[in-house]
């Protein structure tokens, strides 16, 4: 049982590891300003002039007071499109609303009229896999203008485009898990669907109107010449159509309205975190800076990290004397149980099979699954290949890929190759993954990668200009891994569900537990612990 940290803070090391994180975590607060920030103030004064409320302060006066708010990619699309769309235009993430755990999706019609670009609708779309994954109703502040038109073949005809938006809707709503909407602005073309499938919609007189085809399209399409209010505007809707539900004189009270609909959902409340039997970690987890730094050299104990995140920094470590690169442990976090698997090294044979075992053990006891990936991979090399590796580590992934519990992720370091896959990367669906602004993803580090291509490459040149095209291949390949490893590049993309920062990372981990533990089933079917 681990409670007792060595790490010295007065050293010089853990000094320039704890400056170098301030840097990094100076670059994520100025990238969350620009998500937070929207189309910008000019664009955001022109839509309050409008009598619209800025997207975030709808989600707060429809959260309940003092709710906690996990955002979902607020990142997404940055440092693409010129960095003219900010969180893709759409605001996305988990609140409490009359007490229940909703997930809210929201337009920002700042950022292009709310219209869908490609990581828009993968945002969405993500958003509801969480919905339906834990079990909760989905919000909809829509103030949409449909796909983006120079964008079409990226959000339009494909699965995970904008028509798997509605499937969704369609699916999640037959399952018996609310569907609602509230319209702030104008809806059109598949922007009209997502109130027009919902169970129940409010919309707002005056700014809120619905239509497949607006005054342009339907003039271009039937020569019917005709205005936005008539054609679409919320009082039609109400009154005539019947496509939406309630009227509201004003967002308030369109936001008022769609609380008192959550009210009378008969859906179960949140659970109660068990705060009063839980203890905070013994050690600070603003020390972690000062552990991990930025130099993915150097190595650190994982052990050391996860005292600062676990309940009274009690680990309770399987195996400890075997399999010492992975480090196997059970805790509580919140006063809720986790199985946690962290990187301690590179992944042998021997750790391979020590996580197998672990998570299986897991699976027996109904424990949800932590993943702490810093791993360059598995091990390579004759001596490993002759000693099973690729079947060892086939064994870690098979048990991983096929546990019955639900699985967490954070990249606190490194993710690379298949240590990727063996300690639940996105491609294995984890039900939640984050990632710390001193993160990497790739499937090598840009330095192996490098290696591997000019030696490659070293073989079919001749010549003088030999050792000048090895030079240009080693600088394009160090630049493309670089910068395609960075974890703004991976967040940008949804490659996971956020960056965030080490002291946050507790109190959402304990908020993703809180959730899983009140909306997935024991585990059933046979549940074999074997030794390997």
């Amino acid at each position: 049982m681990t409670t007792v940290s060595n790490v010295d803070r007065s050293s010089a090391e853990f000094a320039r590891n704890a400056q170098h994180y301030a840097t990094l975590l100076a670059t994520l607060h100025e990238r969350m300003a620009w998500a937070v920030r929207g189309g910008g103030e000019r664009l955001m004064q022109r839509h309050m002039e409008r009598g619209k409320l800025p997207v975030r302060e709808r989600i707060d006066l429809l959260l309940d007071v003092g709710s906690p708010f996990l955002e979902i990619a607020p990142l997404a699309a940055w440092g693409m499109y010129n960095n003219e769309v900010p969180a893709a235009g759409v605001v996305a993430g988990i609140g409490l609303v009359e007490g229940v755990h909703c997930m809210i999706i929201a337009n920002d019609a700042t950022v292009k009229g709310g219209s869908f670009f490609r990581e828009t609708v993968r945002k969405h779309v993500r958003a509801q896999e969480i919905a339906a994954q834990n079990r909760l109703p989905c919000l909809y502040l829509v103030d949409c203008g449909g796909a983006y038109l120079p964008e079409q073949d990226q959000v339009f005809p494909d699965w995970g485009h904008f028509g798997t938006t509605f499937y969704n809707q369609c699916r999640m709503s037959a399952e018996g898990l609310p569907q609602l909407s509230a319209v702030f602005g104008g809806c059109t073309a598949g922007g009209a669907y997502i109130p027009a499938l919902s169970d129940e919609a409010v919309i707002v007189q005056g700014t809120g109107r619905i239509h497949l085809g607006g005054p342009p399209i339907v003039k271009a399409a039937i020569n019917e010449i005709v205005d936005g209010e008539t054609l679409g505007g919320a009082a039609m809707h109400t009154r005539v159509s019947g496509v939406t539900d309630y009227l509201a004189a004003d967002e308030r009270q369109a936001l008022a309205k769609l609380r008192q609909i959550v009210r009378h959902l008969n859906m179960p409340p949140a659970l109660p975190l068990p705060v009063g039997i839980t203890l905070p970690p013994r050690f600070d987890a603003s020390e972690i800076a000062g552990i991990v730094g930025g130099d993915m050299k150097q190595p650190y104990d994982v052990r050391e990290v996860l005292l600062r995140l676990i309940d009274d920094s009690e680990l309770q470590e399987f195996k400890p004397e075997y399999g010492s690169t992975l480090v196997c442990a059970s805790a509580h976090i919140h006063g809720l149980p986790v199985g946690i698997l962290a990187n301690n090294g590179v992944l042998f044979s021997e750790s391979s099979m020590k996580g197998a075992h672990f998570i299986e053990l897991c699976n027996q006891r109904n424990i949800p699954l932590l993943f702490l990936q810093n791993i360059t991979g598995f091990m390579v090399g004759t001596q490993a290949e002759r000693g099973g590796i690729a079947k060892h580590s086939a064994k870690l992934v098979y048990a991983m890929s096929t546990a019955r519990v639900p699985r967490l992720t954070v990249l606190i370091g490194g993710s690379y190759g298949a240590g990727n896959y063996g300690m639940c990367g996105r491609g294995f669906a984890p039900h939640f993954l984050f990632s710390w602004p001193n993160s990497r993803i790739a499937t090598m580090s840009p330095e192996v990668a490098t290696t591997v291509l000019t030696e490659l490459r070293k073989s079919s040149l001749k010549g003088d200009s030999a050792d000048e095209e090895l030079a240009s291949l080693a600088r394009e390949t160090t630049e493309q891994f670089t910068r395609q490893s960075d974890p703004y590049y991976a967040t940008a993309r949804l490659w996971d569900d956020g960056i965030i920062e080490p002291t946050q990372t507790r109190d959402v981990l304990g908020l993703c537990l809180q959730l899983l533990a009140q909306s997935s089933p024991r585990a059933t079917g046979p549940s074999p612990v074997f030794r390997m």
